[in-house]
């Protein structure tokens, strides 16, 4: 924790002479703490957890380079303890507007709206990557579970919970995310909400999920087929797909340019004339949020390191007839990607 709190006091030096840290997973990244309410105030001089009635002694036992404030409303307290500093930055993306304003009515500091905390989170060190490759392997024996009980006639909304299910039986703290099951038509919404439609023979099935084990996240997305042998479209797709996440791996290694990664998967989707049918970006970081830096996209910035944790998810989307995703979590290591997720990446048919 040390660590860390050095890399943030040298992010913020150059910034401001504290900071306050308001978001969920920052805080948890630069303290310790788990709770879900509170906030930090990070200096040379202070290290402040500030929070409520409920979490005072579990925020003292989780973040002992701390000295934890109980307060139910941070910005009046900030006055007391932030009376010394004449510039106090703060998480642009994390405050919100009503709270930035009792914060800027309490505090006599002028208040710099800083991004790119999150950044420092980006490479992970070797016990987060332990953490997020169990989140990855509970993620794939739910997945192995669900896929023995899935048949015709199961609606979307069931799969979803039985999925959620299994991850709890396995040990996780829950979902990473809201499961995504998306059948037939809705296989082709890259981010369809699970529902009441009933899985039927001939169906491609999108299933985007992952679980979360001692706050670290997994994703891991496959498409099944129900009840029947593929189509040659369905498996022309499916192949291409398959063929786009293989160059998008190899693509993965330390000092691989972001944009040049997605570039390689979408240029074998766009050269078989599918180019129309991939939307959103290759992938992204994962660590305590599903979503991090970097990101593997037509517009992402800067390099890959060693060390950072991505997904590798190139998709075909044909409305109305479906879609096709395939999903996997890998580090990036200095020659290449080593895959944390450990499903069968091949074409499998329930029910």
């Amino acid at each position: 924790m040390e660590q860390r709190l050095r890399k943030l006091e040298a992010y913020i030096q150059s910034k401001a002479e504290a900071v306050l840290i308001t978001s969920d997973a920052n805080r948890r990244y630069f303290s310790g703490f788990s709770g879900s309410a509170g906030c930090l105030l990070c200096s040379d001089k202070d290290r402040l957890l500030f929070t409520d009635s409920r979490y005072i002694e579990q925020a003292k036992a989780q973040a002992p380079e701390f000295t934890v404030i109980e307060s139910g409303d941070f910005a009046a307290s900030l006055p007391e303890f932030a009376a010394r500093y004449r510039s106090v930055a703060f998480e642009a993306e994390a405050l919100s507007y009503a709270e930035y304003e009792k914060c800027a009515r309490a505090l006599s500091a002028r208040l710099i709206p800083t991004e790119g905390i999150d950044s420092l989170r980006a490479v992970k060190e070797q016990a987060e990557v332990e953490k997020i490759a169990r989140a990855a392997q509970i993620t794939d024996q739910a997945l192995a579970n669900l896929l023995v009980r899935l048949k015709v006639g199961t609606t979307e909304f069931e799969a979803a919970a039985e999925l959620e299910y299994q991850m709890r039986l396995l040990g996780a703290d829950g979902a990473s995310f809201p499961t995504i099951i998306a059948s037939g038509p809705n296989s082709a919404l890259p981010h369809a909400q699970p529902g009441q439609r009933r899985l039927q023979t001939g169906d491609l099935v999108v299933i985007d999920c992952g679980a979360k084990w001692h706050g670290y996240c997994a994703d891991l997305t496959r498409t099944v087929l129900v009840g029947q042998e593929p189509t040659a479209r369905q498996l022309e797709v499916y192949r291409l797909v398959q063929a786009a996440q293989r160059a998008g791996l190899a693509a993965v290694r330390g000092g691989a340019d972001c944009r040049e990664v997605d570039q390689a998967a979408r240029s074998v989707i766009a050269a078989a004339g599918f180019g129309h049918a991939f939307g959103h970006g290759l992938g992204h970081g994962v660590g305590l949020e599903i979503h991090e830096q970097p990101r593997l996209s037509p517009r992402g910035e800067g390099k890959l390191a060693k060390g950072m944790t991505v997904t590798v998810e190139p998709g075909v989307y044909l409305p109305p007839c479906g879609g096709v995703r395939i999903e996997d979590l890998v580090l990036v290591e200095e020659q290449g990607a080593k895959l944390l997720s450990g499903s069968d990446r091949e074409l499998f048919c329930v029910g």
